[in-house]
């Protein structure tokens, strides 16, 4: 063989080559990538070609599955009170995919999940269509609707927490859509009216905003307060005069309510005294600040399964900012699912349990594949400080700011906070109004509720407060849970 010959053969077998290390790769390399890569049209026909399992709540299922009578995707996906739970199904679309617990155990409910490699086996011998697995949630479908109903045509966002075990009972989210309505492969319209929406529908606001918390992160400060020994006696004068100057400012701290000068922490907490608590947090120093809001959650994000945002504490801030931040301003910010952690530790008496809203995943024939188990995330306060704090919390509701909470239950005490949080460059916006709390009986606290109300119409600026507008909605949620369990 000549030359010229012999370069085009070896350049022939290099082609070669190459080509069998590409398809190589691909098949063995890349093969399960591929296979689940939401671009693979045959990865969505096959999501779609059986029923999915379903999501289900106090044994029933809150999802369905349609013949859709397209030629591709063979079945659609149905919601029960959509809009009530979509903060927590998510949607699953035959076009644009699927998000949260859709999308988390699209596994399971499309019985692609190695764990369910028995149940497919099993069908191709009997002949039986193959189905999806269900996901068993935590949530509590009254709670739900209390929480759902309670927010209304408002803005705003609910998270009830079971605080001795982390299970969610509640996750509201308004406005809110029908993930029904973009199931199908003709969404389109549904889909862009959704995403363009200035109310921003599809957005979890309990899980996805972080806000302000004004005034209910005064309970973080007087933990940190209680466990670093600057507060010993909650009913001790705590020699704060009443225009009290914010470090390195010539600005003294307002306060809205009268009788805040030496007030103690019991009742500064009662009345919300800012000038108070932003004292005790330059007393506590960023550094203990942000090691107390950091126990309880903050600076991380957080995965019930679904992902949450990260809340804010800012451990860098100068003395001034600290100040600030520990009544709940300058960069302070927090989800409305961190405020019911900060709360639920404090009813489960200083022990913050992990949540989650996944009690169980479920094969075909109802076998247990998986069952998930309360597990501690930290103990922020000590059960005696944790006591402390609630017996302010629930003198807030029954002398103070947070009564319209009270449930007026026999053997069931309620403790809260209330906040009005600033919004806007110099306060400029509606503010927004908070509200947390927990219900206790003898028997311990069943439930801790946060509530955020961004904005509410028809009500006016002056009108707006956690105490008039989001107390009476944690109210109902705790009563909900009560009468559950009744």
């Amino acid at each position: 063989m000549n030359k010229p010959l012999r370069r085009v053969a070896i350049f022939c077998g290099l082609l070669v080559l190459a080509l069998l290390v590409r398809d190589n790769w691909l098949q063995f390399v890349r093969a399960d990538e591929l296979t689940a890569h939401p671009n693979n049209t045959r990865v969505r026909i096959e999501r779609y070609a059986n029923e999915r399992g379903n999501i289900i709540v106090d044994g029933k299922p809150i999802t369905g599955s349609v013949d859709s009578g397209g030629n591709y995707y063979k079945y659609k996906r149905t919601y029960v009170n959509g809009p009530m739970w979509a903060p927590v199904t998510g949607y699953a679309s035959q076009v644009y995919d699927a998000n949260f617990i859709e999308k988390i155990e699209d596994g399971i409910l499309t019985g692609n999940d190695d764990r369910l490699f028995f149940d497919r086996t099993l069908a191709m011998f009997t002949g039986e269509k193959k189905k999806g697995g269900d996901v068993v949630l935590t949530l509590s479908g009254a709670a739900q609707k209390a929480a759902f109903e309670g927010l209304g045509d408002k803005t705003g966002a609910v998270v009830a927490i079971e605080p001795s075990t982390g299970k969610i009972l509640a996750l509201a989210s308004t406005p809110s859509y029908d993930p029904s309505t973009i199931a199908g492969s003709n969404d389109e319209k549904a889909w862009v009216a959704l995403n363009s929406s200035k109310s921003k529908p599809m957005q979890n606001r309990a899980l996805r905003e972080i806000y302000p918390p004004g005034s209910v992160f005064k309970v973080v400060t007087a933990a940190a307060a209680l466990e670093n020994g600057n507060v010993t006696d909650i009913n001790k004068p705590t020699d704060t005069p009443e225009g009290w100057k914010i470090p390195l400012s010539t600005i003294p701290m307002k306060n809205h309510a009268q009788g805040c000068a030496n007030a103690s922490l019991n009742r500064a907490l009662e009345i919300s005294c800012n000038s108070v608590f932003a004292k005790l947090g330059d007393e506590i120093g960023v550094e203990k600040m942000n090691e107390m809001a950091e126990k309880f959650g903050f600076n991380a994000e957080q995965f019930v399964p679904v992902r949450s945002a990260a809340s804010v504490f800012d451990k860098k801030a100068e003395r001034g900012g600290n100040a600030q931040a520990a009544i709940g301003q300058f960069n302070t910010a927090t989800t409305p699912l961190q405020m019911a952690m900060v709360t639920a530790a404090i009813a489960n008496d200083g022990k913050l349990m992990k949540p989650y809203m996944i009690d169980e995943l479920r094969a075909p024939n109802l076998d247990v594949i998986k069952k998930n188990e309360p597990e501690e995330m930290s103990r922020p306060v000590s059960p005696e400080n944790a006591q402390l704090l609630q017996q302010m919390m629930e003198n807030v509701v029954s002398e103070g700011t947070g009564g319209r909470a009270d449930l007026k239950m026999d053997g069931v005490k309620v403790g809260g906070k209330t906040g009005t949080a600033q919004h806007g460059e110099k306060n400029s916006k509606r503010p927004y109004a908070w509200f947390i709390s927990y219900a206790k009986t003898a028997e311990g606290s069943p439930v801790a509720v946060a509530v955020i109300v961004e904005d509410a119409s028809g009500v006016s600026r002056e009108d707006i407060s956690g105490g008039g507008l989001a107390a009476p909605i944690a109210r109902d949620v705790m009563k909900a849970v009560l009468k559950g369990q009744g």
